[in-house]
């Protein structure tokens, strides 16, 4: 395959050459050379290496992230591909349905006539913290996690769920893409990414230090709703995501010794 110049590049992938330009400016695709006029060269490797970034980026993953997860000495591209790509299937099932959806909607409202609340809500099947809230109310209402997350999401508009909704996937799909590559739970990806998740908590909702976290590890390997939100996901990353968490509070215990 004959060098390409980033202008040619861009145009490829469908991206700009800024964004090339900040790609190999923070390390994460840096070009195997330079023509004699000083023009950014892609060769190969790159090429396959822009293919894994744009796929990660396209599943909601962090530059920082995907520079982690590409640089690691373990990645192997066939195996995280095919994990990406079980992802990505996923998500066009749910894409799929959820225009299914509309579409009924659109038809029963042209038709005049109402529609049954599954046929409504298919496709919607993630965690719904809503569905909880009473039940929340009675079993943490009194604390002053519960009272702070009541005082910080009120204050939130349609901004503010997106990000948590984005950013939460995205800590979701690296949870999955470790898993599938076969990391530990307890090892340092998948501690490190703990740590993201407990300061995800941390920042949108509540205080969540890591005695908290490791509660939460709990509820999610007891509560079979959280299962469910989980193992649609991938099928045992319930417990790896609550493994990760406990391995993450045991490395800060040890550390403040």
């Amino acid at each position: 395959m004959r060098p390409m110049r980033v202008g040619e590049l861009a145009r490829l992938a469908g991206l700009t050459v800024r964004t090339l330009h900040h790609y190999d400016e923070i390390g994460l695709l840096v070009p195997s050379g330079r023509s004699e006029a000083g023009y950014r060269l892609y060769r190969e490797p790159e090429l396959a290496r822009l293919q894994q970034i744009l796929v990660l980026r396209e599943l909601g993953f962090e530059l920082g992230a995907i520079r982690r997860l590409v640089d690691d000495p373990g990645f192997d591209r066939r195996t995280a591909l095919e994990a990406q790509r079980e992802l990505l299937v996923e998500r066009v099932r749910k894409t799929e349905a959820i225009i299914r959806a509309v579409d009924a909607t659109l038809e029963a409202m042209e038709g005049g006539r109402e529609m049954d609340a599954g046929e409504m809500f298919e496709g919607f099947d993630g965690f719904d913290a809503k569905q909880y809230e009473a039940e929340a109310r009675e079993r943490w209402g009194h604390t002053a996690a519960y009272r702070e997350s009541m005082r910080r999401t009120r204050r939130y508009g349609k901004a503010e769920w997106e990000a948590i909704r984005v950013e939460g996937d995205g800590l979701m799909a690296e949870f999955a893409a470790l898993l599938a590559a076969g990391r530990r739970p307890d090892g340092p990806e998948a501690m490190a990414l703990a740590e993201r998740h407990r300061l995800h908590i941390d920042r949108w909702f509540y205080p969540c230090d890591h005695a908290m976290h490791s509660n939460l590890a709990e509820l999610y390997t007891s509560d079979p709703r959280f299962g469910e939100y989980f193992e649609q996901r991938g099928a045992g990353l319930t417990a790896f995501v609550s493994a990760a968490i406990r391995a993450n509070g045991e490395r800060a215990a040890q550390a403040r010794r």
